[in-house]
């Protein structure tokens, strides 16, 4: 049985036409009848013409109207930057002894930065790490030696962007509580981002088939993108 704020939720918006997102915001947010905060997500399906092999999107970026989203950060590093790691917000820091509990799966953490020094011996937990998508890689920005940048970046509205082995994408781009105008430079920074993404992998074509945007309790409705992608 429907709840009855579920049964006044728009229905069949799958056979409405695809509109800009600045013109859907506004809509998901009076969808939005829940007690608590929730959180608008888009969805992009990738184009069924590439092979799913071919795609590889895993791209960083800071989105420019921030995330509400609290991530625990997990460091690991030689002891001189231990305090460096602690004073810029991560919740467990280690070195040698950090490796031993994610070597035994104790893993209280959602984001792993290291240091190239330490990246040595942490690269030998790939089968632990890698399955839960927290291996450190360089590309994203996650070994480095700068680790309070590092740590700062990961809080202050860092996103992953990823397909999944399907090959499509889902990240979220904020909470009902964020402005419109922040939520719109989010989806556009994220548009952007894969845009670039695209001319780095051998995608034939348009990356992006369909785009859809929804909220935690509400329905999904399409994106009419500006642009190809």
């Amino acid at each position: 049985m429907s709840s009855k704020r579920f049964k006044k939720l728009p229905e069949k918006t799958s056979d409405l036409p695809s509109e800009a997102v600045d013109k859907l915001i506004p809509i998901l947010k009076q969808n939005c009848t829940t007690k608590f905060d929730e959180s608008l997500d888009i969805s992009l399906q990738i184009n069924n013409k590439q092979k799913k092999s071919e795609i590889n999107i895993r791209t960083v970026i800071n989105l420019p109207g921030g995330s509400s989203k609290k991530v625990k950060i997990g460091v690991v590093c030689e002891e001189n930057k231990f305090q460096e790691a602690k004073d810029a917000g991560a919740e467990v820091v280690g070195g040698d002894e950090l490796i031993e509990e994610i070597k035994s799966g104790n893993i209280n953490f959602e984001k792993l930065i290291c240091t190239p020094g330490m990246m040595i011996k942490l690269s030998k937990l790939g089968k632990v790490l890698g399955p839960k998508g927290l291996m450190p890689n360089p590309k994203l920005g996650s070994v480095t030696n700068d680790v309070k940048k590092a740590v700062m970046d990961a809080k202050s509205g860092q996103v992953e962007i990823r397909n999944d082995k399907d090959g499509n994408i889902g990240v979220s781009i904020g909470n009902k509580s964020f402005s419109d105008d922040k939520l719109i430079k989010n989806f556009n920074a994220i548009i952007d981002a894969l845009e670039k993404e695209k001319s780095n992998n051998t995608i034939k074509g348009d990356l992006i088939k369909q785009a859809f945007i929804t909220s935690t309790m509400g329905v999904s409705y399409k994106i009419k993108l500006g642009k190809s992608i």
